[in-house]
């Protein structure tokens, strides 16, 4: 009897399950998901969401043909957005889509190889274990995880599993961050000594859906699978479409926004996670019942654990009520900054002749140096379509799972960013200094440990 490559490849990859399942974590059913080189590569959904129909998506039919990748099976819990997405996906790829009411059906899928996970924010972490598990390769939107816990049992999934998983930080695939972390790690900026970062917007109904939430009915959805680990409480649409607003579903503006800007930190720094974090804010104008803040400043330290003589400063600032979503991420040396506004390093703010001679010291001048083409902006990406950065960054992640390398933002990237998340969110919970215990990989307020 003749075999196809992937048969063949299957069926020596659960002879050898038997004898590595054990120590690797692997199981049989993932090994038999072990691609040859010129298999088609079979993609399903976790969450027809919004990000993944107007970001993502774009993106994966922008290399999907090149690189053989298919689309063939969405998971969604609520029955309006499984049909939604079916019908959508159907017509763009132009085939049957298998429409799964849980994820368990969705791994049951044949040959289902990898998968977008664009589910609720606190969900993306147990979300990611369920498909390592399966013998999965993963996008994982970010935040990665809201809860430190979540964030180390995903992070040891992931390990152990060895599995592809790609963390939605895109700025990590663009040509002008590449640009920035050459220029600070060649030791040509200095020491930094401190990072701005903002994000702003105006919109009243930023993060609400009105029109969703009346069309959602208990009936028509799996309310006890969307809580997953978090404290039962009674079924509430607000919370399940607009879980963005309220705590433990999402931390709000630290896991939307500021875990983008927190990643490039730590990417061009090489530090892990701050010392320690503050946070400062409320909910000033928006009063619709929300829980998570509309305005917050949250001020970071960051540095060589026991050395607080050596580090820099951090501040995260971020309102809901005036801004036209141009995020800013500037970074001060004595020299000058690094502005990846306008992709540039300059001696903007360094160090002068005339203050430096009435010191005794040198002037200390940054060049005028380009980072990235003028085209190349520090866009709000999750916002837009699929604009240069979300293309690089999912492509990196499909060329990934071809080559079975690293990508651009690896799960470590989705788990510092996530310490940083937890710690901010912490400080604005409790009202106190966050900082992290390393040798419990816990998050710290008001002397405890943070959890919700």
């Amino acid at each position: 009897m003749a075999y196809s490559r992937r048969k063949f490849i299957k069926q020596s990859a659960i002879a050898a399950a038997g004898t590595y399942a054990g120590t690797l974590g692997f199981s049989a059913k993932s090994y038999a998901r072990i691609l040859g080189a010129n298999d088609r590569v079979r993609v399903g959904l976790v969450g027809f969401s919004d990000r993944f129909r107007s970001s993502l998506f774009p993106a994966f039919l922008a290399s999907n043909k090149e690189l053989n990748f298919d689309l063939i099976a969405v998971s969604d819990i609520w029955k309006y957005r499984r049909e939604e997405g079916q019908a959508y996906l159907k017509e763009k790829m132009g085939h049957d889509i298998t429409a799964c009411v849980n994820n368990d059906e969705l791994y049951n899928v044949k040959d289902l190889d990898a998968v977008f996970i664009t589910s609720s924010d606190f969900q993306h972490a147990l979300h990611c274990i369920e498909a390592v598990k399966a013998g999965c390769d993963a996008y994982v939107e970010k935040p990665f995880a809201e809860t430190m816990e979540d964030n180390r049992a995903a992070l040891k999934a992931v390990k152990e599993t060895g599995k592809i998983v790609q963390i939605g930080s895109q700025r990590r695939s663009g040509s002008n961050y590449k640009a920035a972390e050459d220029f600070i790690k060649s030791g040509k900026f200095g020491d930094i000594s401190m990072v701005e970062l903002t994000w702003n917007v105006n919109q009243p109904g930023r993060w609400r859906r009105p029109e969703l939430v009346a069309k959602l009915k208990e009936q028509d959805t799996d309310w006890k699978r969307f809580l997953l680990n978090r404290p039962y409480e009674p079924f509430d649409p607000r919370k399940y479409l607009e879980y963005r607003l309220f705590w433990p579903y999402s931390s709000g503006m630290p896991g939307q926004w500021m875990s983008h800007q927190i990643d490039t930190v730590h990417w061009f720094s090489g530090l892990k996670h701050p010392r320690s974090v503050v946070a400062n804010g409320g909910i000033y104008t928006w009063k619709d019942g929300r829980k998570n803040w509309d305005t917050t400043t949250a001020v970071f330290d960051y540095g060589p654990s026991g050395d607080p003589s050596n580090g820099f400063q951090v501040i995260f600032s971020s309102r809901m009520q005036n801004g036209d979503e141009r995020p800013a991420e500037i970074y001060y040396s004595n020299g000058g900054e690094l502005n990846l506004i306008t992709n540039t390093v300059s001696p903007e703010g360094g160090l002068t002749e005339k203050f430096a001679s009435a010191m005794n010291m040198k002037p200390n001048l940054l060049p005028n140096v380009t980072l990235a083409d003028k085209s190349v902006q520090a866009v709000a990406a999750a916002n837009t379509g699929a604009d240069t950065l979300v293309l690089n960054h999912v492509r990196n992640w499909m060329e990934c799972i071809r080559s079975r390398k690293q990508p651009n933002a690896p799960v470590e990237a989705g788990y510092y960013h996530s310490i940083a998340n937890i710690m901010t969110n912490a400080a604005v919970r409790t009202g106190t200094k966050a900082t992290f215990n390393e040798s419990t990989q816990d998050v710290m307020a008001g002397g405890k440990v943070f959890k919700y």
